[in-house]
């Protein structure tokens, strides 16, 4: 059996660019034939333009340049031969604007041709970044997921020995099986947070929305970083705007989604502000939405981040207390947009910086709405 390239030579004895070649010779033998077998006021020049097109779709730059330069030659070449007639000034001028029509598409085909390589360039290095951004995000939503398990055992385990479960533990050692167990569990929140984070872009943020109180949300989220506050020595107070006679603030929304962005924007505003200062979180209601205003006493924000800060993994430049991966206001940002409202941060005077989010309020007369689903895929 002949190897393939010999039976692709069999099969197609002219490869395409001979093909072309051949086109291109035969059309220029017709269009000669008509130019010097007629008066030299019928001006069959023009036709070469095809030629022209077809070479440079299909032959090299150098081939179309080459052509181009024929064409022009035996168009000026049929004023003087085969020499019949006199040579009139409207002769002159109709080839010489043959000539210069020859000139410019071979010109513009040149450009089109530059313009055509640097869109594919283009186009292939964007499919291959791409391929490479799903790859890398398929690979990081795959290990966080199998992090779990192994994550949530040594959780358990640790328990197990706090419990004295394998014996009995003494006031040391259950001090360091704490350290271990918040550490494990902070290392947890953060394997679910990218997981939730990739599956959101992913697949969009399913919501089960229902009535509820944001003070509710608030307080429990509160009472879960109680500890954390205590180890910061910061004092977190919540209010209604600026009073402290609350009023329930009904909203529509999925308690397990906005109980999270609760709880990632009160622990950054105590992991930012400096020891032994306060956490303020207000909601008020303005326009027939609920503004939620958590606001810290750190080092503040720069300008320039402020924009940036709800991007993912945006750690940010300034000389905030802590930093983190750049994911929990991001996740933050994808839960209150898909339930319809804003988020957003500023700068606080005379220190500090607040992080502040919106969502409609409801009424007893507003119709419930119930489970829905939005979308939380990336559009930027």
């Amino acid at each position: 059996m002949p190897p393939p390239s010999l039976t692709a030579q069999f099969k197609h004895p002219i490869s395409t660019p001979r093909r072309v070649q051949w086109f291109i010779i035969g059309l220029f033998i017709i269009v000669a034939f008509l130019e010097y077998t007629t008066p030299p006021p019928f001006v069959f020049g023009y036709l070469y333009v095809g030629a022209v097109l077809l070479a440079s779709a299909r032959l090299s730059r150098q081939a179309t340049i080459g052509i181009a330069g024929v064409s022009v030659a035996l168009t000026l070449l049929n004023l003087i031969f085969p020499g019949l007639e006199p040579i009139t000034a409207i002769t002159v001028a109709n080839r010489m604007i043959t000539v210069l029509a020859l000139v410019v598409t071979a010109w513009l085909s040149d450009r089109l041709r530059l313009y055509s390589e640097a869109v594919t360039r283009q186009r292939t290095q964007i499919i291959a970044q791409e391929q490479l951004a799903k790859v890398r995000e398929d690979f990081v939503s795959t290990l966080t997921h199998d992090l779990k398990t192994p994550m949530l055992g040594a959780i358990e385990t640790l328990k197990a020995f706090q419990a004295e479960k394998f014996g009995a533990v003494t006031l040391a050692q259950r001090k360091v099986l704490n350290v271990m167990i918040r550490s494990h569990q902070t290392t947890l929140q953060l394997v679910e947070t990218l997981l939730d984070v990739y599956r959101n872009d992913a697949e969009g943020l399913q919501l089960h929305c229902q009535r509820l109180d944001l003070f509710t949300l608030a307080e429990e989220a509160i009472t879960s970083l109680t500890q954390l506050a205590s180890t910061r020595q910061i004092h977190i107070r919540l209010r209604s705007g600026t009073s402290d006679f609350r009023q329930p603030a009904w909203v529509n929304a999925d308690p397990l989604q906005l109980s999270r962005v609760f709880y990632n924007l009160i622990a950054n505003a105590i992991n930012h502000s400096l020891r032994g200062r306060r956490v303020e979180v207000a909601i008020t209601l303005k326009h027939n939405h609920h503004v939620v205003q958590i606001m810290d006493e750190g080092q503040g924000i720069q300008d320039s981040e402020l924009s940036h800060l709800f991007d993912r993994f945006y750690q940010g430049q300034s000389d905030r207390q802590a930093k983190g991966t750049g994911l929990g206001l991001y996740l933050s940002r994808q839960i209150i947009e898909a339930h319809g409202g804003k988020i957003w941060a500023e700068q606080r005077s005379p220190r500090g910086a607040t992080f502040a989010f919106q969502l409609p309020s409801v009424t007893d007369e507003t119709p419930y709405l119930p489970d829905r689903s939005h979308s939380g895929k990336r559009t930027e």
